[in-house]
C-alpha cells in the first residue's frame, strides 16, 4: 500500500487536472450558443441559392447541367469534415468508423473512391490508412471561412465535371442536440434538384449569361455552401462534444479524488496507530 506522502502527491495532481477539464467544460459551454447561432445563420444562404438553381432550372427545360446529370456509379469522391482538436470524446471515432464502413462498402462493389479532407484529426488518421486523399484542409478555427474550403471541394468538382468521378458525397457530424452528435454521409452530386412547376406562372428574366451557364455557376456555389454549412455545423458539434466529455472527466476525477482520499485517511491511520504501538512497546519495556 502506498504511503500517505505519495498519495497526497497523487490526490494533488488529480485536483489539478480536474481543475483545467472544468475550465475546458465551462469553456466549451460558453461556445455553444455562439457555435449553434453562426450554424443557424448559414442556412437561408444556402436554401435562397436552392431557390434560385431551381428557378433557373425551369428557365431552362432543355438544358441538363452536368452537376444533375445521372451516371452509373463506377467511382465517387467523398468529402469527409473532422475536427483540428481532440478532447472531444467520441465525435471524431464514431464519424470515421462510420466512414470506414462505406469505403468497405464501396470497395465491395468495386467502386473506386478518392477523398478530401477537412480537419488534423481526419489527415492524422487517414494518412497511415491504405486511401487515396486528393486534397486536404486543416486548421480551419472555431469561424471556418468558405475561401479556406473552396479549393479543396473545387478539386472534386472539377474531377465530377470531367466525369473521373460519378457521386459526390459528403461525410460530417450532425448536430441532433447538445447530448447527441449523429455522422451522416450524404449525396451532393448530382444534386438532386426538381423544376418547380409553381414558377410556371411567374414572370421569366433575360438571363446574360444564358440561364444554363448561370445555373453551372449557382449548382457549383451551391455545393461550396453546403461543405460550409457542414464545417460550421461541425464546430457546434464539437463544443458540445467537449462539454460533455470534460463534464464527464471532472465528475471522474471527483470519483478518483474521494477514493484517494480514503486511501489517504487508511494509510495515516496505520501510521498513527504504528506510531501508537511503538510507543506503548517503548514503554512497556522500560
Amino acid at each position: 500500500m502506498p504511503g500517505a506522502k505519495e498519495i497526497r502527491s497523487k490526490i494533488g495532481s488529480v485536483k489539478n487536472t480536474q481543475k483545467i477539464t472544468r475550465a475546458m467544460e465551462m469553456v466549451a459551454a460558453s461556445k455553444i450558443r455562439r457555435t449553434q447561432q453562426r450554424m443557424t445563420a448559414a442556412r437561408p444562404y444556402a436554401d435562397g441559392i436552392r431557390k434560385i438553381a431551381s428557378h433557373l432550372y425551369h428557365a431552362r427545360p432543355d438544358y441538363t447541367p452536368p452537376y444533375l446529370a445521372e451516371r452509373e456509379e463506377k467511382s465517387a469522391g467523398y468529402i469527409l469534415i473532422s475536427t483540428d482538436r481532440g478532447l472531444c470524446g467520441g465525435l471524431n471515432v464514431n464519424l470515421f468508423r462510420h466512414f470506414l464502413g462505406e469505403l468497405r462498402r464501396q470497395a465491395d462493389a468495386g467502386v473506386a473512391t478518392q477523398i478530401v479532407l477537412i480537419g488534423a484529426k481526419a489527415v492524422q488518421f487517414f494518412r497511415n490508412l491504405d486511401v487515396n486523399i486528393t486534397g486536404v484542409a486543416s486548421h480551419l478555427g472555431e469561424k471556418p471561412h468558405i475561401v479556406d474550403l473552396v479549393s479543396a471541394v473545387r478539386i472534386l468538382l472539377k474531377e465530377y465535371r470531367e466525369g473521373q468521378i460519378d457521386r459526390m458525397y459528403l461525410a460530417r457530424n450532425v448536430f441532433v442536440n447538445t447530448m447527441r452528435q449523429q455522422p451522416v454521409i450524404e449525396q451532393l452530386l448530382p444534386v438532386a434538384l426538381t423544376r418547380d412547376d409553381t414558377l410556371a406562372a411567374h414572370w421569366d428574366y433575360i438571363y446574360e449569361p444564358s440561364a444554363g451557364e448561370l445555373l453551372d455557376g449557382v449548382l457549383e456555389r451551391y455545393i461550396e455552401t453546403q461543405v460550409f454549412r457542414a464545417a460550421m455545423e461541425n464546430v457546434a458539434c464539437e463544443m458540445a462534444a467537449k462539454m460533455v466529455a470534460m463534464k464527464s472527466a471532472t465528475d471522474n476525477a471527483g470519483k478518483l479524488i474521494d477514493s484517494l482520499q480514503l486511501q489517504y485517511n487508511k494509510a495515516r491511520q496505520a501510521a498513527i496507530t504504528a506510531e501508537i504501538a511503538e510507543i506503548i512497546g517503548g514503554a512497556e519495556a522500560v
